[in-house]
């Protein structure tokens, strides 16, 4: 392969992991993320599945929104909460048992007071039973791609089967946020009132770290405190996950260091815009002497500020391509290579078609050839 030059400043959306710095945290498992790129900017433990508490109960918000957008439920449909929801131990919203209640009350129960009460009424009018539910949640999972995530209830209640990364977290944060706009918003309430009794939402940033606006905290005996945690600042997202801290002060503290070094010390660069010519490349045995090449996207990567002037960008190709050569066809690669990391592949493609020579056109060339050598 050859290496071309290309005098541009960084890159796309995939997904880069930089350790580079001497970043620490508390956490015994997490994972710091930039929205727009998918780079991993710090990881710990990030694969492990872990007891994930109630941050588990974004995979049942998840389905919930999954559901309204498809027309299948609404928001001011009502559901019956039954016995078992109404004995659910842990955190509540207090429903009454025979009583009915909107599904937009229970998303705000699930979210900002984290009832298992009203986890289980959700699952059990959705799917008839809350096992049946599991079913929804595990294939949804699926879907996502949560490779290291399983759901045996609705709640996040511990089990030795209820498990979930800090990656497949911060994937599932991701789409929450990207794939329901028209419902992200219910993370950031503060408080919600509900039978007179009225519960803050457990996520402490919302109140004091800037442009915190989600998604959900966790705890149990088993689990220690978590969050899953995103934040907007000058038009960048970040999303952090936690879990394993011995406390509601703990993990907020951790929570918003990793947030803050991931605002203060990288930053999103624009690489190559899609569609513009970015190199030329020989062509051998082709009705042209060359093609150029193009990103189908625009590229976009998080880099470190300190260390920009070690970041290399190429083009790599074989010598020369041979003809025949399809519009769009993958004819080369971009390589990013940042201190610290692996480096990172983008494919490029060709502008246009390129026909191969005619029989005569090929012999006269390898003779002309064969005498220039």
């Amino acid at each position: 392969m050859k290496k071309a030059s290309l005098a541009l400043f960084t890159s796309i959306s995939i997904i880069f992991s930089f350790n580079a710095f001497a970043l620490e945290t508390k956490a015994p498992h997490a994972i710091l993320v930039d929205y727009d790129t998918d780079t991993v900017i710090f990881e710990k433990e990030a694969d492990v599945p872990t007891v994930p508490s109630s941050m588990s109960k974004l995979m049942t918000v998840y389905v919930i929104f999954d559901k309204l957008k498809k027309g299948e439920l609404k928001l001011n449909e009502r559901f019956l909460v039954s016995e078992n929801a109404w004995r659910k131990q842990g955190s509540k919203m207090f429903l009454h048992v025979g009583s009915s209640v909107t599904l937009e009350d229970l998303i705000k129960g699930i979210i900002i007071q984290s009832g298992n009460d009203a986890c289980i009424t959700a699952a059990e009018g959705i799917a008839g039973t809350e096992e049946e539910f599991v079913n929804i949640l595990n294939e949804k999972a699926k879907e996502l791609g949560l490779t290291n995530s399983h759901f045996v209830n609705s709640t996040g209640w511990p089990d030795d089967n209820h498990k979930m990364s800090m990656r497949d977290l911060s994937i599932l944060s991701k789409h929450l946020i990207n794939d329901f706009p028209e419902y992200y918003s219910y993370f950031a309430e503060r408080e919600f009132v509900y039978n007179n009794i009225k519960q803050q939402n457990r996520n402490l940033s919302l109140n004091r770290f800037n442009g915190v606006d989600g998604l959900k905290t966790g705890h149990t005996d088993a689990g220690g405190y978590g969050i899953a945690m995103s934040a907007q600042q000058k038009n960048r997202r970040l999303i952090v996950v936690v879990n394993g801290l011995s406390s509601m002060k703990e993990r907020a503290e951790e929570a918003e260091r990793l947030l803050s070094h991931g605002f203060i010390s990288y930053d999103n660069v624009h690489l190559v815009k899609k569609d513009v010519t970015i190199s030329s490349i020989p062509v051998w045995l082709g009705d042209k002497n060359s093609i150029e090449c193009y990103s189908k996207e625009d590229l976009v990567a998080t880099l470190p500020k300190s260390d920009m002037s070690r970041v290399y960008i190429t083009i790599r190709h074989l010598e020369k391509i041979p003809a025949p050569i399809a519009k769009d066809s993958h004819i080369a690669n971009l390589v990013i290579d940042v201190p610290g990391s692996s480096a990172k592949t983008y494919k490029l493609y060709a502008k246009e078609d390129v026909s191969s020579l005619g029989m005569i056109q090929r012999a006269i060339f390898k003779i002309k050839h064969k005498f220039s050598l």
